[in-house]
């Protein structure tokens, strides 16, 4: 199953009788499923079925539908007579006639020519005939968005899979270098405490111990076994793919938690760059997920 982007956009379009349903859906990235709906007249009770399609392909994400409908809608027309109006035209004119001396003209024909006697409206269509018709391009349009998020996302998984390799090269660099570390410390300790005490002679359990407390404020071994622990766990998602978002959005969290702990242990100069780079990496990594179902 391949990771899926938030972003997307799809179209579709199904025609019949002359008439044209177009769908249109744009996709952004959002924490929840929040679908806004754009429908013309008449369609509202069509609502429910196309949100339990786009649910059924959008698990989160900010989606824009717009529906429209055009073409050849002459089957829909009917043709109304306000014969209350006509009749208050004829009697009108026949007043007219007879108080002017004239020929009476009424006709129906004159009478219909009259503003609002013919009234001109369109039937509401039959939703359960046009479902199929809207139906194909709505899956259309879903299909088409699909492919677009699907793409993103291999490019977002490959991204984020290159990053996750450096920052395991860098915590194997840090693990590498804290023997080294509590080595030179020990060194430290010992000629601070031979510069402070002069002749006097050190005892060397004394030293043991405090070399021991040092030690033990610098081991990070908890901390780098979460670490490889994380990254195995990220890098089994990104291979599960579909709806893992809200995963990797927790393991960046954990991530940042054991960094920031074994940055304050560590608290070394040399390789603070290290603590940096790992920080680092792991905002461009944060970006990059916010952007994945």
């Amino acid at each position: 199953m391949a990771v899926k982007s938030m972003t997307g956009f799809g179209r579709g379009e199904t025609e019949s009788d002359g008439r044209i349903w177009t769908v249109e859906m744009r996709c952004v990235n959002h924490r929840y499923l929040d679908l806004k709906m754009k429908v013309p007249k008449g369609y509202s009770a069509l609502e429910e079925k196309i949100r339990k399609k786009v649910a059924a392909m959008h698990q989160r994400g900010r989606v824009d539908l717009f529906l429209g409908v055009s073409g050849d809608f002459s089957d829909l027309m009917e043709v109304r007579v306000n014969l209350d109006l006509a009749r208050g035209y004829r009697d009108a004119l026949t007043t007219l006639s007879q108080e002017l001396g004239v020929q009476d003209g009424n006709s129906a024909a004159l009478l219909a020519s009259y503003p609002d006697v013919l009234i001109y409206e369109q039937k509401n269509e039959d939703l359960d005939e046009i479902w199929p018709f809207l139906e194909q391009a709505l899956d259309n349009a879903l299909a088409s968005c699909d492919i677009m998020r699907r793409q993103e996302g291999e490019i977002l998984a490959e991204d984020l899979s290159g990053r996750l390799n450096l920052f395991s090269i860098t915590v194997d660099t840090i693990d590498t270098a804290i023997p080294d570390l509590l080595a030179n410390r020990e060194k430290t300790l010992g000629e601070r405490l031979e510069k402070l005490l002069g002749n006097v002679q050190l005892d060397p359990a004394r030293l043991a111990q405090e070399v021991a407390v040092i030690a033990d404020k610098t081991d990070v071994t908890e901390e780098i076994v979460r670490l490889r622990s994380h990254i195995q766990q990220f890098e089994l998602f990104l291979g599960e793919g579909e709806a893992i978002g809200r995963k990797l959005d927790f393991l960046i969290q954990e991530f940042l938690r054991e960094v920031n702990t074994l940055a304050s242990k560590i608290n070394d100069a040399a390789l603070a760059h290290h603590t940096v780079d790992l920080k680092s990496e792991l905002e461009k990594m944060r970006e990059q997920v916010q952007n994945i179902e």
